[in-house]
């Protein structure tokens, strides 16, 4: 049955350690079934945010929420054991003396019947049942990662913390293994609280995304909203390279060699810093040194001279200096573009696809 109550609330959490603030007033909702992703640099308070909703680590203030029921603030604590959370890390930690069956079932309570049929559903499920008597060093990194899912899983926990659980993972396996740990997570309706660093993983597995900035939650929503409404400079670089052009306002317009880009409500003489992603950036070859007509969409070519060009895989790096100001300017091509150092061209960039932000230092 379908609830608004979000199955973990973490309101206000705040965190020092030796007078900094390492997590500064955190709030989440997450709701059954969904997977939210706690995205930032090392460093950020991710990790700590973690912590403190998982028990080992007491928050300095706020409070932790489980279906609506206080699980901890700064006098009541329900221990670690009994918050029906479960944890998953990058070094998988399986007991290397224990077999998979021990393993995944090391949580359980019951009797000895019901927990191994709980351990054999779940190794099914993650294709390793022909495992189950086996130990973790006869498995392979994929496989070792999938027991630890199971073992998370075993206790039926409410909320699955998930802290940078397929980093140890290489690239091969990465994909395979994180959908599969996502539909069962999902098929149990757990919610997720997912921690990395990596902007694609929170891109592919995320319902929704909080971005999070020394020790601060700077943007919240949707992947898809995080990515074309960034909060800031900072927000646009965090998921790709970011071209940036800066430029005074005059009249609510930032003149730039590409055109005049749209400043409303920032007044005269304020530098602002237009933001773009290198994909954004069209080329056109030189044609006796005129370049192509401006468009309304993409405004005012300027000239380039390319410094280096490099095959991507399934796209090409373009590097280029700018003539008129000497600044360099990165785009994307798809597929195979190759023109030489010394070529010159003509850039137009996309003005739907920028974006305009007050100039930091």
């Amino acid at each position: 049955m379908k609830t608004d109550t979000p199955r973990l609330e973490i309101r206000n959490l705040h965190r020092s350690f030796d007078g900094r603030a390492v997590v500064d007033d955190v709030s989440l909702k997450i709701m059954p079934g969904q997977v939210t992703c706690l995205l930032g640099p090392s460093g950020c308070g991710k990790s700590t945010t973690l912590r403190m909703i998982a028990g080992v680590e007491m928050q300095d203030s706020g409070t932790i929420h489980v279906d609506g029921e206080l699980i901890c603030d700064t006098v009541f604590r329900i221990p670690p054991e009994r918050r029906e959370i479960g944890l998953m890390f990058q070094d998988f930690a399986l007991f290397p003396h224990l077999s998979v069956a021990d393993n995944v079932g090391y949580g359980l309570r019951g009797s000895k019947a019901s927990k191994r049929a709980r351990v054999e559903e779940l190794l099914a499920r993650v294709d390793l049942l022909r495992f189950i008597d086996g130990y973790p060093h006869q498995l392979s990194g994929g496989e070792q990662q999938r027991v630890a899912l199971a073992r998370a899983l075993a206790p039926k926990p409410r909320i699955m913390l998930m802290d940078e659980p397929f980093s140890g993972l290489d690239n091969r396996l990465r994909d395979g293994i994180r959908d599969e740990t996502l539909s069962i997570l999902k098929e149990e309706d757990t919610a997720v609280l997912l921690v990395t660093h990596e902007p694609d993983e929170a891109m592919r597995m995320a319902d929704e995304i909080a971005l999070m900035r020394d020790g601060k939650i700077v943007q919240q929503g949707a992947p898809y909203n995080v990515y074309t409404r960034p909060i800031d400079r900072a927000a646009v670089a965090f998921f790709s390279d970011a071209n940036v052009v800066r430029a005074d306002v005059s009249g609510a317009l930032a003149h730039t060699a590409f055109g005049r880009f749209l400043a409303p409500g920032v007044p005269d003489g304020t530098a602002v810093d237009i933001v773009f992603r290198p994909q954004h950036v069209r080329i056109d070859f030189d044609r006796a040194g005129k370049g192509p007509l401006p468009t309304a969409a993409d405004g005012t070519p300027a000239r380039a001279v390319v410094e280096r060009a490099r095959f991507m895989g399934n796209e090409s790096l373009v590097e280029f200096r700018m003539d008129h100001d000497g600044s360099s300017l990165k785009a994307t091509v798809p597929n195979v573009f190759m023109p030489s150092a010394g070529t010159v061209m003509w850039l137009t960039i996309r003005r739907d696809k920028c974006f305009v932000f007050r100039a930091e230092d």
